[in-house]
């Protein structure tokens, strides 16, 4: 009997634990650089400038920054805030921009090894082209044509992995002219208080 009361209580001890230590990440925001995603757009830019990043601009409640990031040199990192609120909640990484497919997904698939590395199997993943099926170029090579489809929205592609403390998605995007790779992290704290804002709103 001491036994069964001794092993009953192990495991409500470990449940307990296990179950305060989850409590305590979801009270956490997502990092970047080490840094909380979290606080006014001013206070978040003077932690990414000691990190290392130069300000290049700061337009409509979005900062961008510029510096290297996992190896890659010149990238752009934007820093968004939640409107009206001065909060930041989203940065994007962008990684320098590709003029060939090869390169584009050369860079693609390196930043999802070492993401899948750190946080482990994506939680959702889609890489397929919705234009190539039927669509004849002439003169145009297959990774011409894929880079073209991403030119024209007709490419989803993209690797997300969640984590208690907020979503982190890996995308291959344009404008304009420019092809590249970008690095999305959403802070769930500070996107959860916003939502329950407005549903008290209502």
């Amino acid at each position: 009997m001491k036994k069964l009361l001794f092993s009953l209580f192990i495991a409500f001890a470990t449940f307990a634990t296990t179950h305060a230590q989850l409590l305590d990440a979801l009270q956490e925001h997502l990092t970047f650089k080490g840094v909380p995603i979290n606080g006014s757009l001013k206070e978040y830019v003077a932690k990414m400038k000691t990190a290392g990043f130069t300000v290049v601009d700061t337009e409509n409640g979005v900062a961008y920054l510029q510096g290297d990031f996992a190896g890659y040199k010149n990238c752009i990192i934007e820093v968004t805030t939640i409107k009206p609120q001065d909060i930041v909640n989203t940065i994007n990484v962008l990684f320098p921009s590709r003029d060939e497919w090869s390169a584009l997904e050369s860079d693609y698939k390196n930043l999802k090894s070492m993401l899948t590395q750190k946080y482990g199997a994506p939680s959702d993943c889609k890489e397929i082209f919705t234009g190539i099926t039927g669509k004849h170029i002439n003169g145009t090579d297959y990774n011409t044509l894929k880079l073209l489809c991403l030119q024209n929205d007709e490419c989803t592609w993209y690797t997300t992995f969640y984590t208690p403390n907020g979503d982190i998605k890996l995308s291959l995007e344009h404008r304009d002219s420019n092809h590249f790779v970008q690095l999305s992290y959403f802070d769930r704290l500070n996107s959860n208080a916003v939502r329950q804002q407005a549903i008290n709103d209502l």
